[in-house]
């Protein structure tokens, strides 16, 4: 059975005639190229014979009876429901084969524009750090423009009411997730005013649908169940490397016992002094504060600034829900509490915007970065009953909701740990040398460092190393589930920060590895890209004091018309002094300089 033509249309030079056939079931299209005056030639005589056999059609219906004309119409009705079991969506793939480029452009647009999600932000690279709509940034280049997104079921429905603090795991396979079909654009032009790391597009759903996503119940921590930690009133060095008086001075052989994991287990991990941390612990907090940090969060966000080293950041783009119901913790030591006072920036209410402010009594270290590796890394020690945190250094800036970026990096990936890598380095030895050229600790402890590490058995990172992406994170943002297998790691990397250097890059994948190859648990490291979307990255206060003032841009007015001579429409013309004047000028004054310096000699 064979179908007609769905369509003719006609070119500027020629007809591109475009016919559909039904050949065994099998809807074909067959397209053939013919020259203006044949295809003129074919339509008049078609048109001649339809005009001949329409009285013929008259009188045969007039002849025959009307059982015959009922069977013919009974064969269209099966032959129109027959033609009507093809799908629709063979009969698009079939047009966008025989269709034109434009033709085909234009319906995968509107297909795209129709399959979209509507409840998915997308946050773009930007030097302010908003969110843009999905309706901003272009289809084609985000990626919805694949033959594969042609084939994908269409958009899922309108989004339920928001069910705050009750969520579903992802695992459990949610379909139709709003960024699944998101894929990076290609890279930005190279730029040479701006020829360092730059933020990527990130693919967010609302605050509100990111909410619904949160798991109900806390993630399961392999093998490990119970971790407790060591107290010690007393403690006292018995090696000659490592450790310090508020780490415990854990020894070598406590620390190989520690990365074999069990199901109970108890290990140094800062605070070993005092009856809790925080009281008398060497990292001390008003007795306020600490029965604020014990309460119950889902989710919080914390950040320090130790040695009035940084500048505070107030954070950007957090929904109201968020301000409610998430606290943002500013751990700050004695010296950047004066500061504040002194810039009227603190005062008795303990609260910088979103900030609220703790003060530490008597840090540990005497380096400010060590202290502030304390609410770093041993963030579940000071907040007990807390889920979920987000971490970031004191120099960066917050503009992302934190419910977004907890459905993003962890509840998306089914993670209960997420830190980026770094933008340039992924081996360990290329990090280590990297810090010695740049200062960032004294060369003799580190190449310590990496030597032990070495005799333990760490190489430099190749494809052997897959699916690790890389050895070096990017650790100014870390995003965590409070779990025991999370807390331990944190502990452990604690450790290794206390006994060696304080740069906490080189002993990451030491730690990381060591655990992963006892249990079965993973992180997610994200690109260094996608962490700049949502954290933007200011200067250290040293840093802006050593930068010179911003110059500014002196305009000269424009010449003065008022002298010259006068044009023909009474507008003075500047003239132009003669140089040849100005040389004789100068010519005759030192003349008579030099005749008037004679005379006083000879005088």
């Amino acid at each position: 059975m064979t179908g007609g033509s769905l369509g003719l249309r006609t070119g500027s030079y020629g007809s591109l005639q475009q016919t559909l056939h039904i050949h065994n079931g099998v809807l074909q299209c067959t397209t053939s190229i013919s020259g203006r005056k044949s295809s003129t030639k074919m339509l008049v005589s078609y048109t001649k014979e339809k005009e001949k056999a329409r009285p013929n059609i008259w009188r045969y219906l007039h002849r025959r009876r009307v059982a015959m004309v009922s069977l013919v119409m009974l064969a269209a009705l099966v032959f129109i429901s027959g033609s009507n079991i093809i799908s629709k969506g063979d009969v698009d793939a079939i047009l966008a084969a025989c269709d034109t480029e434009e033709t085909i452009s234009s319906r995968t647009a509107q297909r795209n524009q129709e399959s979209m999600p509507r409840d998915m932000n997308i946050s773009a690279p930007s030097d302010q750090g908003g969110i843009l709509d999905a309706d901003d940034i272009s289809l084609k280049n985000l990626g919805f423009g694949s033959q594969e997104d042609r084939d994908q079921p269409p958009s899922p429905p309108s989004l339920p009411p928001p069910v705050y603090r009750v969520g579903t795991n992802l695992t459990a396979g949610h379909v139709n997730h709003p960024c699944e079909n998101f894929a990076f654009p290609p890279p930005p032009p190279a730029d040479r005013r701006r020829s360092g790391p730059r933020p990527c597009p990130v693919c967010y759903v609302p605050v509100e649908r990111a909410i619904t996503f949160m798991p109900s119940s806390q993630s399961a921590s392999p093998i490990l169940h119970d971790l407790n930690y060591i107290h010690e009133e007393t403690p006292s060095k018995t090696e000659p490397h490592g450790g310090s008086d508020f780490g415990g001075f854990p020894t070598l052989k406590q620390r190989d016992e520690s990365f074999k994991i069990k199901e109970s287990m108890t290990v140094h991990c800062g605070f070993v002094k005092g009856s809790k941390p925080g009281i008398r612990s060497g990292f001390n907090i008003d007795e306020t504060d600490i029965s604020e940090l014990e309460q119950f969060y889902e989710v919080i966000v914390a950040s320090a600034i130790f040695g009035n080293y940084d500048i505070i950041q107030q954070p950007q783009n957090i929904s109201n829900f968020s301000r409610e119901n998430i606290p943002f913790y500013m751990f700050i030591d004695e010296e950047t509490e004066a500061y504040m006072k002194n810039s009227s920036l603190l005062d008795n209410t303990k609260r910088v915007g979103l900030w609220r402010i703790i003060v530490v009594h008597d840090v540990p270290f005497s380096d400010a970065r060590r202290n502030g590796k304390i609410p770093k890394l041993l963030l579940h020690r000071l907040f007990p009953r807390v889920r979920y945190s987000i971490w970031i250094d004191g120099k960066l800036q917050l503009v992302v909701d934190p419910y977004q970026i907890l459905e993003r990096f962890l509840w998306r990936e089914n993670a209960t740990f997420a830190i980026s890598r770094h933008y340039r380095r992924f081996d360990v030895f290329e990090e280590a040398e990297a810090n010695k050229a740049a200062g960032k600790y004294d060369n003799a402890s580190i190449d310590y460092q990496i030597n032990f590490y070495k005799a333990e058995g760490l190489t430099p990172y190749s494809e052997a190393k897959l699916p690790i992406t890389s050895d070096v994170p990017e650790g100014c943002v870390i995003i965590r589930e409070h779990i025991p297998i999370t807390n331990l790691f944190t502990c452990l990397w604690f450790n290794e920060v206390d006994r060696f250097t304080s740069r906490d890059q080189l002993s990451f994948s030491t730690v990381r590895d060591k655990i992963m190859s006892t249990v079965d648990w993973s992180l997610n490291m994200f690109l260094d890209c996608e962490r700049r979307n949502f954290v933007i990255q200011a200067y250290h206060r040293d840093v802006l004091v050593l930068m010179p003032p911003p110059v500014a841009r002196v305009f000269h007015p424009p010449p003065s018309m008022t002298q010259g001579k006068t044009s023909p429409g009474n507008v003075k013309t500047p003239t132009k002094s003669s140089p040849k004047h100005g040389r004789v000028h100068r010519s005759k004054r030192s003349k008579r300089h030099r005749k008037a310096t004679a005379a006083k000699e000879k005088g």
